[in-house]
């Protein structure tokens, strides 16, 4: 079954998707080479993210693709605006949702991080989300952000 994590009090929830990713990538890096999909059906913030992975850190490259990109196949990061069928074998097993809805295709995969911005709208969205999941029974682990954040100095 399909868990989910929401992170949550994130002060900047695309730069937070962004060290997730690189998290998640190099986690499995040594393993099993499976994909990650970020989605989002809101275009501004899917190419906002896209542009993102670029900059975030001078330290890191993230590859990714659009999912109708020719390397797609190959790329360990997929973003999709719109519901998607991988092609087998290279079935991804973790899926980034910045999108305000849960996707309708959310149970294909291990495990679904939901990211929660500061403003009360996203947590708002959230909620819903959150409420959607956990009455449907889905097992959820929830990360409060503000509860690790080092004191200011």
């Amino acid at each position: 079954m399909t868990s989910v994590d929401f992170h949550f009090n994130t002060p900047d929830r695309l730069h937070h998707a962004c060290r997730l990713v690189r998290k998640a990538i190099r986690s499995q890096a040594a393993t099993d080479q499976k994909p990650l999909v970020v989605f989002c059906s809101l275009a501004e913030r899917l190419f906002a993210f896209d542009d993102l992975l670029y900059s975030f850190s001078e330290d890191d490259f993230i590859a990714h693709v659009h999912h109708d990109h020719p390397l797609a196949d190959e790329s360990p990061v997929i973003l999709c605006q719109q519901s998607w069928t991988p092609e087998l074998p290279r079935v991804p097993h973790l899926l980034l949702n910045l999108d305000d809805e849960v996707p309708d295709f959310f149970s294909r995969f291990d495990r679904v991080f939901e990211i929660v911005g500061p403003d009360e709208e996203d947590k708002q969205k959230a909620r819903g989300r959150f409420v959607f999941y956990r009455d449907r029974g889905y097992p959820l682990t929830r990360h409060d952000l503000a509860a690790s954040a080092p004191e200011p100095s």
